[in-house]
Order: C-alpha cells, then sequence, then structure tokens
C-alpha cells in the first residue's frame, strides 16, 4: 500500500468517525425532543443509529455530552478570530465580527441548532453544562481583550465587562433566533443585539 493509499484509508476513517459522532448526536438530539431525558437511554441513542453502547461511548462520555454537541467554534478558534481583526476596529465591534462568523456556522446548521436549543428549553438540568463550557470561552476570550485594550484582567473590570456584555449579546440573539424558528438569521439578529449595546440600550 502506497503513502497516498494510507492518506486516503485515513481520510475515509475520519469522515467516517465524523458522520458516526454526527448521527449520534441528531439520535440523541430527536430521541430526547421525542421523549424527555429521562426517557432516553445510550442504549436507545445506539440502536437508533445500529451502534453498540461501546461505540457510542468512544464518542461521549454521557447522553448529555452528546445532547450538547460540539461549539461551532472552540475557545481558542474565538480568541483567534478576535486577533486577527485590525487592533484599530473598536472592541465591541470587533466581538460583533467575531460574533457575527459564529452566527453564520450556527447557521449552517439550522435545523441541528434548532432541535439542540428545543431540548436545551425542556431539559433545563443540561444548562449547568453549558455554563462550564461557557465559563472558559469568557476566560479565553477576556483575556484576549485585556491584551486588546493593554489593560490586566481583573483590574478596570472593561474587559470583563466587554466580554460578558457580548457573550449575552449572542445568547439573546440565539434565544430569539430559536423562538422564531430560525427566521430571520442569526447574523442580523447578532446585529440588532450589538447595536442596541452600542446605542447604551435606550428604552425601546
Amino acid at each position: 500500500m502506497t503513502i497516498v493509499d494510507n492518506a486516503d484509508e485515513l481520510g475515509r476513517r475520519h469522515r467516517k468517525k465524523l458522520e458516526t459522532r454526527a448521527a449520534l448526536e441528531h439520535a440523541a438530539l430527536t430521541l430526547v425532543a421525542e421523549r424527555g431525558l429521562a426517557g432516553v437511554t445510550v442504549e436507545d441513542i445506539a440502536e437508533a443509529v445500529d451502534v453498540s453502547s461501546r461505540t457510542f461511548f468512544n464518542y461521549f462520555p454521557s447522553k448529555e455530552d452528546a445532547l450538547i454537541g460540539p461549539s461551532p467554534a472552540s475557545a481558542t478558534e474565538l480568541r483567534e478570530r478576535l486577533e486577527a481583526l485590525p487592533s484599530d476596529v473598536p472592541v465591541l465591534e470587533a466581538l460583533r465580527l467575531m460574533s457575527r462568523i459564529e452566527a453564520g456556522h450556527v447557521q449552517e446548521q439550522r435545523e441541528q441548532w434548532l432541535l439542540r436549543l428545543k431540548v436545551f428549553k425542556q431539559n433545563p438540568s443540561l444548562l449547568p453544562r453549558l455554563v462550564v463550557g461557557g465559563t472558559e470561552t469568557e476566560r479565553v476570550l477576556t483575556s484576549a481583550v485585556a491584551r486588546r485594550v493593554g489593560v490586566e484582567p481583573g483590574t478596570s473590570g472593561y474587559p470583563e465587562l466587554a466580554t460578558a456584555a457580548a457573550m449575552a449579546a449572542f445568547r439573546v440573539a440565539m434565544i430569539r433566533w430559536s423562538a422564531a424558528d430560525g427566521s430571520p438569521s442569526l447574523a442580523d439578529l447578532v446585529d440588532e443585539a450589538f447595536s442596541q449595546l452600542a446605542a447604551g440600550l435606550p428604552n425601546p
């Protein structure tokens, strides 16, 4: 077998793993949306994809992790997007541009994300897991904002406040997007939320 053949085989295996992971996520979300969290087992999810429970655990440590799934972008990717923007772009605008890209990735998986948000709403017990992931993202972005404005985190409070406001704006846009069944576009709702922040949150 040549090096090219090996590379092709590795590529096929990687695609197969991604497909299996996505299928398990979709099965978990679909079943829980229908039956509730307590009414679905790992065995149910695995059976829906025609794999073993052991295979399920190769991808996820629990059914809750399958429901939450991966974020469209990791904290590192978000930081890199923010740091790639010119230094003369104001912080709030830079956070908006970063968030708009993220919104585009969510929109590309519209049905999966709408289903996931529905499951989150139906099962509040999942929220603490989301908070843990959001805390790490907020920490990384706060450090990036602090470097951007030349201050130390924990001193002026500016990086913390700017990052928290940006994450809240994105979260509100996601909630509105879900409530409207994915229309208008998430990116437009993100723009609207950031515009309200930039205007100082005047009364509607």
